[in-house]
């Protein structure tokens, strides 16, 4: 291909037909039709039939091709405005376009689409008639929700930005498209709001994009190893998501998402850490309940952290801050484990890590079992044979079980892998160490940045309006302003009035018993709106 990247098609339909045989080989699946066009000149169609919609080559293309329509019947054809008589005048198709380097128009070809070369005319026809099976909407499988809606994206990147404007029905939805991969040519695309995404942030993103130079990109964490900012550290600075509607709450934000196609994934631009254990269904629940549940999540995920250095510092250097009846009842069931905590737990968590990669490995049919039989059969037959205690595999199963609770699984697999040296520094210094490798994560955390956004924003550095959603899910009428820490070009996103009237205002039983007393409670809190506004 890079031999022809200059090279034309030529009048001649045998040479230009000769040459696309060259560049694309003997391939068995192309297809090439010949026929005349309204009876007169020479034509050739080439097409993979895997590929492409047949009725659509025989029904707009062939028929009104082969046959004069009634309108050109009696009317000169001449050859140097065929091109543009069978685009205006007799083709039913409106995706027709004229081409005439060739590397181009094989590059079409292998996409799907079906080219017309005619004998005497030296440009060709590429027409789009791509037709490629592919799943349906389903529910997304790695973010579940119970309030929320139920679509996910797919393979398809058309759909997936159709399931976008679907969503977001305004003319400031923007998209812009780019080829990635020498050999691949991926359709990649990046979304935004025009007039709330900061065009710093949107140049930066096309920048690192139009950057890449490789041979293939088969998924969206391709891109994300080459556009992070920092890819040696455990935490991810992108958030990949397989739900429509985040990616919108998202991109009213003032996010960047971007797609692939043949991913069905969309990653999101910039990030902060807070996002990581937050979930659509906060923000479709009652704020009461999306507080609470909110919360719970964040104590599973520093269980899942610190959990295990904690028993293991308590029970190697500090037992004394145990009570003594749960200390005593500890060394009771560690007398027969013949080796020191800190190694008791490190095994323990390295075969239940084995585990849940053989779980996710195995067929859903077998994975089930074979995760009961691990929990139940091989903790209860550790205990027995002396390889561990009773409370080790109670702080494991804990520990595990809050590392699932993290909605993301990128971020719950980077505090599985910090997880370890923790537990090692606690084996080493005690309570010294877990408070020193927490100190060390954090301070790397607040090191980090998303392109130019802090990591930790808006806890470091503060902002008022993000703090409001980040342990508590305060209600959506507090939060009339986008995080600054995005810097968003517009940051209002409610109309504080309407609100205020919503919120003084009394409906109903308490709007019926005002007029049961003749009014005068209806009245007053009218004047009272009224004073307020």
């Amino acid at each position: 291909m890079e031999e022809h990247s200059n090279t034309t098609t030529t009048s001649s339909l045998k040479e230009t037909e000769e040459l696309i045989k060259e560049i694309l080989g003997e391939n068995d699946d192309l297809d090439i039709k010949y026929f005349k066009i309204f009876g007169q000149y020479n034509a050739a169609l080439f097409y993979f039939p895997n590929l492409v919609n047949i009725e659509i080559i025989n029904i707009d293309i062939l028929k009104p091709l082969m046959y004069v329509p009634e309108h050109l019947i009696g009317r000169e054809k001449p050859l140097l405005q065929l091109i543009d008589l069978i685009l205006n005048e007799a083709l039913y198709h409106c995706q027709a376009r004229i081409e005439a380097n060739i590397e181009k128009l094989i590059e079409v070809l292998l996409r799907g689409e079906t080219v017309i070369c005619i004998d005497g005319v030296a440009e060709a026809l590429h027409i789009g008639t791509r037709s490629i099976e592919k799943r349906s909407i389903a529910q997304p499988e790695t973010e579940q929700v119970i309030l929320g809606p139920r679509e996910g994206f797919i393979e398809s990147i058309a759909t997936n930005i159709a399931l976008l404007r679907y969503r977001l029905p305004t003319a400031d939805f923007q998209v812009k498209t780019m080829k990635i991969g020498r050999l691949t040519k991926s359709t990649v695309a990046y979304c935004y709001l025009k007039g709330i995404a900061n065009e710093t942030v949107i140049q930066e993103v096309e920048k690192r994009l139009s950057e890449i130079d490789i041979d293939a990109i088969m998924d969206v964490g391709y891109l994300e190893q080459f556009i992070e900012d920092n890819p040696f550290s455990p935490f991810p600075q992108t958030q990949s998501t397989e739900r429509p509607d985040r990616t919108v709450a998202n991109l009213i934000e003032g996010r960047v998402a971007i797609l692939v196609d043949g991913s069905p994934f969309a990653l999101m631009v910039p990030v902060v850490f807070n996002q990581f254990y937050q979930t659509t269904e906060d923000y479709s629940s009652r704020f009461l309940m999306g507080s609470f549940v909110r919360m719970a999540r964040i104590l599973a995920l520093v269980f899942s952290l610190i959990f295990p250095s904690l028993y293991v510092s308590f029970i190697s250097f500090n037992p004394e801050l145990l009570p003594t009846e749960f200390a005593v009842a500890v060394a009771g069931g560690r007398a027969g484990v013949p080796y020191p905590a800190v190694f008791e737990v490190l095994i323990i968590e390295v075969a239940m890590e084995v585990l849940r990669e053989a779980t996710v490995r195995l067929p859903k049919q077998v994975g089930g079992a074979l995760s009961i039989v691990g929990v139940l059969v091989i903790g209860q037959a550790a205990v027995e044979a002396g390889l561990s205690s009773p409370i080790t595999v109670v702080v494991i199963a804990i520990t595990t079980i809050g590392s699932f609770a993290t909605p993301a699984y990128s971020a719950a697999f980077a505090l599985r892998m910090l997880r370890f040296p923790i537990m090692i520094m606690a084996g080493m210094f005690g309570l010294y160490g877990v408070v020193i490798g927490i100190i060390f994560i954090f301070n790397h955390m607040v090191s980090l940045k998303s392109f130019g956004v802090p990591y930790m924003a808006p806890v470091s550095p503060e902002d008022y309006q993000g703090v409001k959603d980040v342990v508590f899910r305060s209600p959506l009428w507090w939060m009339p302003k986008r995080p600054n820490f995005l810097h968003p070009d517009n940051r209002n996103r409610l109309k504080k009035n309407n609100n205020t009237v919503l919120k003084h205002s009394k409906i109903g039983n308490d709007q019926r018993e005002g007029l049961n007393n003749g009014g005068s409670e209806r009245n007053h809190n009218t004047s009272n709106i009224d004073n307020h506004n």
